[in-house]
């Protein structure tokens, strides 16, 4: 049985509750567009009723040139986050790079993010553990499945059991990702809620030699593969225009197309949990 998770007084995920949605701008690029997305996604998620935890990245660390756009910082960045919170009453996720960007991070965030990149850093996972604050842990592109337990175990031995796992594609050959839809039940049997990252599964890293690029056009088929599957959570970058997006255009979803989507990734999430609770053989 998968743990369900306090987000916040009123928000859980996992055991049983509702698919909920972590979706926003890949990168904070200015308070201005923040608010306004922030705002139109609570919007959109009132209506099609889907629980909202806005994310968008104070510092983008791992950028493929050292001249692309990286944030607005730590400090900015969690003042616009604060902004969201008591202007949208939505939860709000944000990744950290360093181990001393925890405890700030925490005043705000309600949930912390570990980066794929990184998901295998002790020192990272120790601090935001020891926050006490839910951590979600994005599965890095060279990991299996069964490798999350390592990391799981590490949070666990802060006393912290408000774990989320993610998965976003596996490196498969240069500037690549595939997903191995095997990887979100072998998560699930882990004991804790799972995340599939829609958008970043669709990314080609360093595909355009000093940036990433991506194929956006296959967010709904993953979607919905990773929804029949059975998930808890559904990540998803979203950005008013992704063409001109200082970070991850390529593979994030124009915020007017939103709407259609989660209906349908709502329709196959409740289909497959009804389908799975009247099958104890199916995770």
């Amino acid at each position: 049985m998968v743990k369900k998770i306090k987000i916040t007084d009123t928000f859980y995920v996992g055991g049983g509750s509702k698919l909920a949605l972590i979706a926003g701008p890949c990168v904070i690029e200015s308070e201005e567009l923040v608010l306004k997305t922030a705002e139109k996604l609570k919007e959109i998620t009132q209506r099609v009723d889907i629980p909202l935890i806005f994310k968008s990245s104070f510092d983008k660390a791992n950028r493929s040139s050292v001249n692309s756009y990286r944030g607005v910082g730590l400090e900015k960045g969690l003042e616009i986050l604060q902004k969201v919170k008591n202007l949208m009453s939505v939860p709000v996720l944000s990744d950290i790079h360093e181990p001393q960007q925890a405890n700030a991070a925490a005043e705000v965030l309600d949930i912390i993010q570990i980066p794929a990149f990184l998901c295998r850093q002790t020192d990272l996972l120790l601090a935001a553990a020891k926050t006490g604050k839910p951590v979600n842990v994005k599965k890095g592109q060279f990991m299996s499945p069964r490798e999350m337990k390592n990391v799981v175990v590490k949070i666990e031995q802060c006393g912290n059991k408000n774990i989320l796992l993610t998965e976003r594609g596996v490196s498969f050959g240069y500037n690549n990702l595939v997903v191995d839809m095997r990887s979100l039940p072998i998560m699930r049997s882990l004991g804790y809620p799972v995340v599939f990252d829609a958008t970043h599964s669709v990314q080609l890293p360093g595909g355009a030699g000093d940036k990433s690029t991506g194929e956006k056009e296959f967010v709904p088929s993953l979607m919905r593969g990773a929804a029949a599957v059975g998930i808890d959570l559904l990540f998803m970058e979203v950005h008013p225009d992704p063409d001109h997006a200082l970070s991850d255009g390529p593979n994030m979803v124009l915020l007017d197309q939103l709407d259609p989507i989660l209906k349908m990734v709502l329709e196959f999430s409740e289909l497959s949990a009804k389908y799975r609770s009247q099958n104890e053989f199916v995770y």
